[in-house]
C-alpha cells in the first residue's frame, strides 16, 4: 500500500500489553485511517453504556492522511465516548503530532484500560514503551513537555499531553500538542486523565511512500502561490482567525453577554487587527503548511503571557472576551494561556463562565456560592481566577468543571434556561439566529453543539461571493441563499456542505486550506489523495466518506440512547437578539422543527427517531452495523415541536 502503513498500535494500560493490528487495503479504502477508523473500533469493541471515564472506555488516536506533504494535511483525530456529553468525542487538532506518528510507522493507536499509576506512552519508530509518569503528574503542559523531552533526550519528540485539568477530570479538559494545538472539544483530556495517561510522545524517522510524490509537491507549490486569490486565506495568513472578530461584529453575529446580543461597541478593541498591532509577536504554522495562521502572543504586566502557549484565536477571543464582556486583549491572551497550560477547552470554559456570570447578574448565585469571587461580566479578575479554580476543582470551580449543563442542573432556579448547550456541550461562538444554517450544525451534530460541520454561508462577507460559488459548484451548490433564510434550499445546502467538512475531518485535512473559500479546489484534494495512495479517488467517493463518518457517529450516539429529542437548540436561540445590526432576529421554533424533519428525510434518517435507516447503512457499506444497532429501542413515537 502507498500512503498507509497498514498498522494500528494497540495498548492495554491495565495489563501493559502492547500489540499490533494489521489491516488490508480494502479496510483503508473504506475507512481511510482517520476518524472513521476510530469510530469502527468504538462501534465494534466498546459496549453501549460504557462509563466514558471507566477502564473499559476506548481511546482512539487516528492519523488519517497526516504526513502527506501538502498544506493542511496534518491533523490528528481523537475518538472516544465524551465525558462532557456522554455522546461521541470526535476531536481534531492540527500541528505536528499527526505527521510524526505516521512517520513512526503507525496509522493510529487504540488504548484501553487504566494504569495503576500515572504513565506516558513513548513511541520511537518501532519501539513502544509505557513509561512511569508519577513525577510528571500535576505538571502543566509546558513543564511536562520539557520534562519528557529531557528524560528521553529527544528534543524533537512530539506529544499529545494533558495538564492538571485532565488529571482532575474536568469534563471539558482538552489534549494539547506543541502546547498550542488542541483537541479541544468533547473532553478528551479527561479520558486521558481517567486512564492515568499523561502523554503520548512520538518520534518518527521513517518516510511515507506515495504513488506520485512529485504531483503532491507541485500542487502544494501552486497552493502557496494562490493564497492571494482567496480573500479569506489572505487574511488568515496576515492576521489569523482573529480577523473574524470585526466581521462578526459588523454582521451582528459576535456573541456578547452570554449570547444576549451579537454586537458590541467595543469589539474593535479585541479585533485581530488590534491584537496584531499590540501583543502579537509572530505567526507560526503547522507541518508543511504555507498558510501559517497560528498567532503567538507575548505581553508584560499585569498579564505576563508565555509565547510558548501561542495566542488566542477567534473562538477564544469571543469566548473569553466579548461573550463575558472583557475587552482587554492581554487579559484574553492570559486566559488562553491558562487554558493551554492547564489543558482546558476555551469554548466550554468561556461559555460556562458566561452562564455563571448571568446567574450572578440575576441573583441566582452569590459570592457565598462562589467563594467570594464576584462573577461580574467584564471582570478579568473573576475570569482568570475562576479558570484557575476550574482546572484544580477548587471551590465553585469544582461545580463549573462539570460544564454549564450539569452546573445548571445543580443550581436550578431556572438557570437551565441560561445555558447555551446542545447535548450538554457548549455552543461555539457563532450566532444561528442570523446565520441560520448554524442552527442545523448545532442541533444535528453527534458531538454536541459544533460550528465546524460545514462552510458557513456568510454574506457579510468573509470571502468574495463569486469565489464561493465558483468553488462550491462541483458539489452542486449553485447559488447563495439569504443568510437568515431557513427553508428547504438551506437544508439541502447544509446536507451537501456537511459531507464536505466531514470528509476533511475523516481524513485529517484542515478546513482552512480548501474550497469553497480557500485555494485548494475540491478536485485538487481528490487529485492529491490519488497521488498519495495510487487509487483513483473521486470527489463522489470523498463525499460518501464524509457521510459515512457522520452516520457512524450518529449510530454511536443512538446506541448510547440519543435520538431526535436531543437534536434541540437551547432556549436562548429562540429569544430575539438585542441591539446592533441583528436586533430582534430570532429562530422560529416551529419552522426549525420542520426543517430538522426535512433533513432527516434527505439524509436517510428515520423521521421519528433521527437514527440512520437500515437502507442508508447498507448504501454506505455499513451493513455490519445493522445487527449492532439491535431493535432500535431509542426511537421516539412523537417528534417534539
Amino acid at each position: 500500500m502507498h500512503c498507509f502503513s497498514g498498522r494500528v498500535l494497540r495498548v492495554d494500560l491495565t495489563t501493559g500489553e502492547i500489540a499490533i493490528d494489521e489491516h488490508d487495503e480494502l479496510f483503508y479504502r473504506r475507512y481511510w485511517g482517520g476518524a472513521c477508523m476510530g469510530l469502527y473500533y468504538l462501534l465494534t469493541e466498546m459496549a453501549p453504556g460504557t462509563d466514558p471515564l471507566g477502564a473499559e472506555s476506548l481511546l482512539c488516536i487516528s492519523g488519517g492522511v497526516a504526513g502527506v506533504p501538502a498544506s493542511g494535511f496534518n491533523r490528528v483525530s481523537i475518538q472516544a465516548k465524551s465525558p462532557l456529553t456522554e455522546a461521541l468525542c470526535d476531536s481534531q487538532a492540527a500541528g505536528f503530532f499527526g505527521p510524526e506518528l505516521r512517520h513512526a510507522g503507525w496509522d493510529g493507536i487504540v488504548i484501553r484500560g487504566k494504569a495503576d499509576h500515572p504513565v506516558y506512552l513513548w513511541i520511537a519508530d518501532e519501539r513502544v514503551e509505557i513509561r512511569d509518569a508519577r513525577e510528571l503528574w500535576g505538571l502543566t503542559t509546558g513543564a511536562a513537555q520539557v520534562a519528557i523531552r529531557s528524560e528521553l533526550e529527544e528534543p524533537k519528540a512530539r506529544m499529545l499531553l494533558i495538564g492538571p485539568a485532565g488529571e482532575n477530570l474536568v469534563r471539558f479538559a482538552c489534549v494539547l500538542n506543541d502546547l498550542n494545538h488542541a483537541n479541544g472539544r468533547n473532553g478528551a483530556g479527561a479520558v486521558f486523565g481517567s486512564k492515568n495517561l499523561k502523554a503520548v510522545a512520538v518520534r518518527g524517522t521513517g518516510e511515507l511512500q506515495f504513488a506520485d510524490r512529485q504531483h503532491i509537491i507541485e500542487r502544494n507549490t501552486w497552493f502557496a502561490k494562490h493564497i492571494v486569490d482567496s480573500p479569506d486565506a489572505v487574511n488568515l495568513k496576515a492576521i489569523g482567525t482573529e480577523y473574524y472578530t470585526n466581521l462578526c461584529n459588523l454582521g451582528g453575529v459576535l456573541p456578547t453577554h452570554n449570547f444576549r446580543t451579537g454586537w458590541s461597541q467595543r469589539a474593535e478593541e479585541i479585533s485581530g487587527e488590534a491584537i496584531k498591532k499590540t501583543i502579537m509577536v509572530k505567526h507560526e504554522t503547522c507541518w508543511r503548511c504555507a498558510l501559517g495562521c497560528k498567532p503567538v502572543i507575548a505581553t508584560g504586566e499585569p498579564y505576563y503571557v508565555d509565547p510558548a502557549y501561542g495566542g488566542p484565536e477567534y473562538e477564544t477571543v469571543a469566548s473569553l472576551g466579548s461573550n463575558v464582556e472583557i475587552f482587554d486583549p492581554a487579559a484574553i491572551a492570559k486566559g488562553n494561556e491558562l487554558c493551554n497550560k492547564y489543558g482546558m477547552d476555551t469554548v466550554s470554559a468561556g461559555l460556562t463562565l458566561a452562564w455563571a456570570m448571568e446567574c450572578y447578574e440575576k441573583g441566582l448565585i452569590s459570592t457565598e456560592d462562589t467563594g467570594g469571587i464576584a462573577l461580574e461580566f467584564g471582570s478579568a479578575e473573576a475570569m482568570l481566577g475562576m479558570l484557575e479554580a476550574i482546572a484544580f476543582r477548587n471551590g465553585f470551580g469544582d461545580l463549573l468543571a462539570e460544564g454549564s449543563a450539569r452546573a445548571a442542573a445543580s443550581v436550578g432556579k431556572g438557570s437551565e434556561k441560561l445555558t447555551v448547550v446542545v447535548k450538554k456541550q457548549e455552543a461555539a461562538l457563532h450566532e444561528p439566529r442570523v446565520k441560520t444554517m448554524l442552527g442545523l450544525f448545532y442541533a444535528l451534530s453527534e458531538v454536541g453543539a459544533d460550528h465546524l460541520r460545514a462552510e458557513h454561508d456568510s454574506d457579510f462577507d468573509l470571502s468574495a461571493p463569486e469565489y464561493f460559488m465558483r468553488q462550491a459548484g462541483p458539489i452542486g451548490i449553485n447559488e447563495r441563499i439569504e443568510l437568515t433564510d431557513l427553508g428547504p434550499e438551506k437544508v439541502r445546502m447544509y446536507y451537501v456542505l456537511s459531507q464536505h467538512f466531514s470528509f476533511l475531518d475523516a481524513l485529517g485535512i484542515c478546513m482552512f486550506v480548501t474550497a469553497p473559500v480557500r485555494p485548494f479546489k475540491l478536485t485538487d484534494v481528490a487529485g492529491i489523495l490519488s497521488a498519495a495512495t495510487g487509487w483513483e479517488v473521486s470527489l463522489y467517493e470523498l463525499m460518501k466518506l464524509g457521510e459515512k463518518r457522520t452516520v457512524m457517529g450518529r449510530c454511536f450516539i443512538a446506541r448510547e440512547g440519543f435520538n431526535a429529542v436531543d437534536d434541540e437548540l437551547p432556549e436562548r436561540f429562540y429569544e430575539p437578539l438585542v441591539g446592533g445590526p441583528s436586533d430582534g432576529l430570532t429562530l422560529d421554533r416551529d419552522n426549525f422543527a420542520a426543517m430538522k424533519l426535512l433533513f432527516y428525510e434527505m439524509a436517510g434518517w428515520d423521521p421519528a427517531s433521527g437514527i440512520p435507516q437500515t437502507a442508508k447503512l447498507h448504501e454506505l457499506e455499513l451493513g455490519w452495523l445493522v445487527p449492532l444497532m439491535g431493535e432500535r429501542p431509542h426511537a421516539v413515537t412523537e417528534v417534539p415541536v
